[in-house]
Parts: structure tokens; C-alpha cells; sequence
């Protein structure tokens, strides 16, 4: 795997770049991003960089995470706080994902969409209101394990952690997730098959293949 030393702010720059000029692979007036990483990767910190980076070139975008799309805890956890199978496929909820985001944004659409559902914290509904993304709007998704899911991205960043890494920035209390990110590495090669891949095993030194 060949990748480019590269500076935060530059790699911020250059995908905002990329974004002004990207389409749609379906013809929706709205491009959809992921950014894709467990969470010790901080691909929501990238995303919210790229999102002011395009502000300031006049391109709105909408960031928006999956952690506002987790399952209620009743459901979720239902096998217990550590089942691997469950956090792997089921944790987070994807139907609504499709109904409150992709759907409004893909063809046809409204651009009205949810930019989240439940609070993660306290386990409560939001109640947030509906934002509307003009069109040309990009969206920005992160979170973890995005890339199983089929969802119609036209790009998507990886932001990679070596197991040592990844096991090293993981608090201690969410070890009994690292297995799934060895799953989803074997199932999903994210690295190898995302159009953009950023290795942050050094967060102040990252490199990239884009």
C-alpha cells in the first residue's frame, strides 16, 4: 500500500477541491460522502474540516453522524453491552438512515432531511428539526463500519488505523469492539476499495492515496 505524506490542512483542501467538481453516479443533485473510520480514527473531525473548507470556496454540504442513528439501547444491547454481532450489523439504524438521508437525496428528492434521529447519550429522541440541503449540497456522513452497508455513496474516505493504532487510541472500556473492525477489514477492505484512504496511525503526521 503506497501512500503520500501529507499535512491535515492540505489533505483538507485537496478533498474540498475534489468536491466541488464531484457528481452523482444516479443523476441526484446532491453528492453523498462517506467518511468512513472507528470511531479512535476521528472521521468526524475530517468531515466538519472539509465542510468549512467547502463553505468558504461557496459550496454548502450538510455533516452528519451516524451515532445520531444508533437504535434505541432496548434494541441494541438486547444481547447484552458487549455482543459483537450486534454492533457489527445492528447497532446502527440504517432503515432510518435511507428514510431520513439517502431517500431525500437521491433522485427525485426533497433535500429535507433529518440530521439525526436519537441522542446517543440519553438515549432520547432528538425531536431536531428538518434541514433542507440545496441542491448541490453535499453530504457528509462518518462513522464507523459505513462501507457494508450498500449505501449510494459517490465518494468515499477511509481514514485507517493499523490494529496497534487502533487498539492503542481505543479507550480501554471499547476493546470488545476491535474485533469487529478486524471483521469488517477481512469482509468490507475498506482500505483497499474506498477512493480515498488517509492512514492516521500518527495523527499529527497523516499520509494518504487519493
Amino acid at each position: 500500500m503506497r501512500l503520500e505524506a501529507i499535512t491535515w490542512d492540505r489533505l483538507v483542501d485537496l478533498l474540498a477541491e475534489r468536491l466541488l467538481d464531484l457528481g452523482t453516479a444516479d443523476g441526484a443533485p446532491w453528492p453523498r460522502v462517506a467518511l468512513d473510520g472507528a470511531p479512535a480514527a476521528r472521521p468526524g473531525e475530517l468531515a466538519e474540516r472539509v465542510a468549512e473548507a467547502l463553505r468558504v470556496r461557496g459550496r454548502p454540504s450538510l455533516v452528519i453522524g451516524t451515532d445520531g442513528f444508533l437504535r434505541p439501547a432496548s434494541v441494541r444491547l438486547e444481547y447484552g453491552h458487549q455482543d459483537l454481532e450486534s454492533y457489527y450489523s445492528g447497532w446502527y439504524d440504517t432503515g432510518a438512515l435511507w428514510r431520513e438521508v439517502f431517500d431525500p437525496l437521491g433522485p427525485g428528492g426533497s433535500g429535507r432531511v433529518l440530521p439525526d434521529l436519537r441522542d446517543p447519550v440519553t438515549d432520547r429522541a432528538t425531536r431536531s428539526p428538518y434541514v433542507e440541503l440545496p441542491p448541490g449540497g453535499v453530504l457528509l456522513l462518518h462513522g464507523p463500519l459505513l462501507l457494508h452497508h450498500w449505501f449510494p455513496f459517490d465518494l468515499t474516505v477511509h481514514v485507517l488505523l493499523s490494529p496497534g493504532a487502533l487498539r492503542r487510541r481505543t479507550p480501554e472500556a471499547e476493546h470488545w469492539t476491535l474485533p469487529a473492525f478486524e471483521r469488517y477489514e477481512r469482509e468490507t477492505d475498506p482500505a483497499g476499495t474506498a477512493d480515498v484512504l488517509v492512514r492516521a496511525d500518527d495523527p499529527r503526521h497523516p499520509a494518504w492515496r487519493g
